[in-house]
């Protein structure tokens, strides 16, 4: 990525990163804790729906790849903090920052395509059971897959091709623990204002667009379980609720970064720990502590442990 940008800033200073000693050591032993349980959790649900039969099914499947989007997702960012705060840099390159928020981008977009594939395999499952396996076949499940990241891919790079091309000359301050269009944008030595609100609608309307509608799906869901009878209106939420919370978990923090772009540091800060840490160690625990399926298969996982030690 050399060469893009003849800008005379080559590398930008990540000033969320300098701090005190003491808050140092508290964040890396933070984010380490985070990053390893964000790994050991969604490798843990990768194994299992691999290597358990009974989970080859199109919901695991997507679940899979969710898996592996939020542990992309944290690796963009987290593994280079916890490095920067051991080594007391809070440097980043200029190819670096723009290959960070290009992967972040990337991801984050293909996360949404697949939360919305997520929500339909719910609605077909639920709405049209007796067509569920034709519905989402192979096919369908792998399309949504390609869909999601041909979609990540397209957001980050309609907003990249923008911003490389911006002069940056002075200010290379970032309040930040990471790189992102909206705080580059800022930094530039020509007036960005009208790109920034073009950035910043891009991100803020493609969350807001997808949170609306996968509430309005699971809405319908549990409208349309409803209207069948009543008494398995409960059922049907305790199955969705780990779907809802999710989405809540992955967008409030999308929306409060592009819907509102000026929110005052500490709490851009704060919805940073949540987007790129929390909410992936998070999602495999709501998975597997409200899912029969996934419990059902960690003990026979565990069984299984048990036997060939004794074997």
């Amino acid at each position: 990525m050399g060469g893009l940008n003849d800008s005379v800033v080559t590398e930008f200073v990540l000033l969320a990163l300098s701090c005190s000693w003491e808050k140092k050591v508290f964040l890396t032993l933070i984010c380490s804790l985070l990053y390893l349980g964000v790994i050991l959790g969604n490798l843990l649900i990768l194994f299992l729906v691999i290597f358990d039969s009974h989970l080859h099914s199109p919901m695991y499947f997507l679940l899979v790849n969710l898996s592996l989007i939020d542990v992309g997702l944290s690796s963009t960012t987290v593994p280079k903090i916890i490095t920067d705060l051991l080594n007391d840099d809070t440097v980043i390159s200029f190819q670096s920052c723009m290959t960070q928020i290009c992967f972040i981008h990337t991801i984050g977009g293909a996360e949404m395509v697949l939360l919305i594939a997520m929500a339909f395999d719910r609605c077909t499952a639920i709405c049209k059971p007796l067509h569920y396996l034709k519905i989402m076949n192979p096919k369908t499940c792998v399309s949504f897959v390609i869909t999601g990241w041909v979609t990540g891919v397209i957001h980050a790079m309609s907003q990249f091709l923008f911003v490389i091309k911006l002069p940056f000359c002075g200010p290379n301050k970032v309040d930040s623990f990471y790189c992102d269009f909206p705080k580059i944008i800022k930094l530039a030595c020509t007036d960005g204002a009208e790109l920034e609100f073009i950035v910043t609608a891009n991100s803020g309307f493609m969350s807001m667009g997808t949170f609306f509608l996968l509430i309005l799906s699971y809405s319908f869901i549990l409208i349309t379980v409803w209207k069948r009878s009543s008494r398995d209106l409960s059922k049907a939420f305790v199955t969705l609720s780990s779907h809802i919370t999710v989405v809540f978990l992955f967008f409030t923090p999308c929306m409060f970064l592009y819907v509102w772009p000026s929110a005052p540091p500490s709490l851009d800060k704060n919805l940073f720990i949540v987007d790129f840490a929390i909410t992936p160690v998070l999602n495999p625990a709501i998975y597997t502590l409200r899912n029969k399926d996934i419990k059902v298969a960690i003990k026979r996982l565990c069984k299984k442990i048990s036997y060939s030690r004794f074997c």
